[in-house]
């Protein structure tokens, strides 16, 4: 088969898919998915919309709180466009320029997500360690250049991967096993050496979610360390109870992530339902409920919410 090279005047296109097995029923499928977009979110644009209406809001949890949202938001509306052209229209072929621009904001809203999280770890270790000074190290100033490292970090690492896959000629199936673009899919399809490819995307991960991880792991033996040198046990309780939200929101990231990571690199011989399902859940479901998670589990998002939809002015 002659290989159909990017410089050629026909661009190569991929195919992308639905959950395999299941191709009849995707108007069916459509339903529940499309729910999820839809309250994932309606969640996050609620919470940013809180945050920044109610003054009592603007310190730096909830201004943590915000960016994560918006990165969560991100990686919904970069993947919205395909799902529904998929699994309503049963339209399935994107353009190589489309699926490397899809690839590219997927990544760079999923590195910012992980970023944000470390940046919150780090946030309640400073809460807790010294919480008198709390508001002075994390001044507006200092969270926004946080907010800044962690977008350019997000887009400087990303940027490459898009350009070292459009050189690469596509001879082999075009058949995506998403119904959007993700780098380890894409990394497969090129009838060439991929080393490069593969050594940068891995440089990438380790950099991104390996360290911030790391950090996030150490900032809470740093934080379980401070809370066993309070004294009274009420104290002890009441500091755990501002991290709550904050592992649950780390345990619905992560652990995803690391399956979905682990298939791609050793299930190759799994089922594509599988990979499937789990892209499905990486990409969906901490959306939809990081949202609830801060609504149910921070009294002062509640409180917020109710003055700001419910109680008459």
């Amino acid at each position: 088969m002659t290989p159909l090279r990017n410089q050629s005047s026909v661009l190569p296109t991929f195919l992308m898919t639905g959950i395999p097995g299941l191709e009849d029923k995707s108007i069916w499928l459509a339903i529940p998915i499309c729910s999820m977009y839809i309250v994932g979110i309606l969640g996050n644009f609620i919470v940013i919309l809180v945050i920044v209406m109610v003054p009592s809001l603007h310190r730096p949890m909830y201004f943590f709180l915000s960016m994560l949202a918006v990165s969560e938001l991100g990686v919904s509306i970069s993947t919205l466009p395909t799902v529904l052209s998929v699994f309503l229209f049963d339209a399935r072929e994107i353009g190589i320029d489309a699926c490397l621009a899809q690839m590219f904001f997927i990544h760079c809203f999923s590195i910012m997500d992980s970023g944000v999280l470390w940046a919150m770890a780090f946030d309640r270790f400073i809460a807790i360690y010294s919480p008198l000074q709390y508001g002075t190290i994390l001044t507006n100033s200092r969270i926004a250049m946080i907010g800044l490292g962690i977008a350019v970090r997000s887009i400087i690492l990303m940027t490459p991967l898009p350009f070292l896959l459009r050189r690469l000629p596509f001879c082999r199936s075009n058949l995506l096993a998403h119904p959007y673009c993700l780098h380890p899919n894409l990394i497969r399809l090129p009838c060439a050496d991929t080393t490069i490819n593969s050594r940068c995307g891995l440089f990438v991960v380790l950099s991104t979610f390996g360290l911030d991880s790391l950090f996030i792991f150490l900032s809470y033996i740093l934080i379980v360390k401070t809370v066993l040198g309070i004294a009274s046990r009420e104290g002890r309780l009441k500091a755990l109870n501002t991290c709550v939200s904050h592992i649950c929101t780390v345990v619905v990231y992560y652990t995803p992530m690391i399956g979905l990571s682990m298939a791609h690199r050793f299930g190759k011989h799994d089922s594509p339902l599988l990979h499937s399902l789990m892209a499905t859940m990486y990409l969906l479901v901490p959306p939809v409920l990081n949202p609830i998670i801060y609504s149910m589990k921070t009294k002062e998002i509640r409180q917020a919410l109710h003055r700001l939809f419910f109680q008459k002015y």
